[in-house]
């Protein structure tokens, strides 16, 4: 499907999905699809920066780290009408991947946020991710050189902090996981 392809109004799915243009990525959220631009130089720095230090330290463990493009199917048993690309996802139940995609929600989710996706991760996918049960969720500020962590308590997202440049984190999801945000934005 092109990118400049207009969508009909309707609800869309992961079969749709499937079928559109390899070219362009895209996330559905809610049965409405939304083209995702291309990253930027500072973002990818984050992403694998991030991505080393998550898998440095999960070597040997059941869980593992995924790097978009990885398709998450939120609520894949029940409408199947939420795909996302999240930057990073840790998954530690590996029933939970089929070839293509995460079946249900990760553990944890890492979003790099950027001006033009600020609102999609701070309310869209931030309600998915909540609802879906994804139980820790991280939302990077390339800018600000910030993390801001939310933690799913009784349903709901409590913050459980906010980090800056040279702090490290401890990830609640990864017993013993310290992430030095030194390390994460380092040549950034």
């Amino acid at each position: 499907m092109s990118a400049a392809k207009q969508f009909q109004v309707r609800r869309y799915t992961y079969d749709d999905y499937v079928t559109w243009d390899d070219d362009v990525h895209w996330e559905l959220i809610d049965g409405v699809p939304y083209a995702m631009s291309a990253p930027s130089v500072q973002h990818q720095g984050i992403s694998v920066n991030l991505t080393r230090l998550f898998g440095n330290y999960l070597v040997g463990k059941p869980c593992k780290v995924y790097h978009a493009p990885f398709d998450v199917r939120l609520n894949y048993s029940n409408g199947d009408d939420i795909v996302v690309q999240p930057d990073i996802v840790i998954i530690c139940d590996q029933n939970k991947l089929d070839k293509k995609a995460c079946l249900g929600a990760p553990d944890l989710i890492v979003e790099i946020s950027s001006p033009s996706t600020s609102g999609m991760d701070r309310v869209k996918k931030f309600n998915c991710y909540m609802k879906a049960g994804v139980r820790e969720y991280w939302i990077v500020d390339p800018d600000t050189k910030s993390v801001q962590i939310f933690l799913l308590e009784n349903g709901a997202y409590i913050g459980h902090g906010y980090f800056i440049d040279p702090d490290t984190i401890s990830v609640s999801t990864l017993p013993e996981c310290e992430i030095s945000l030194m390390e994460v934005f380092s040549e950034v």
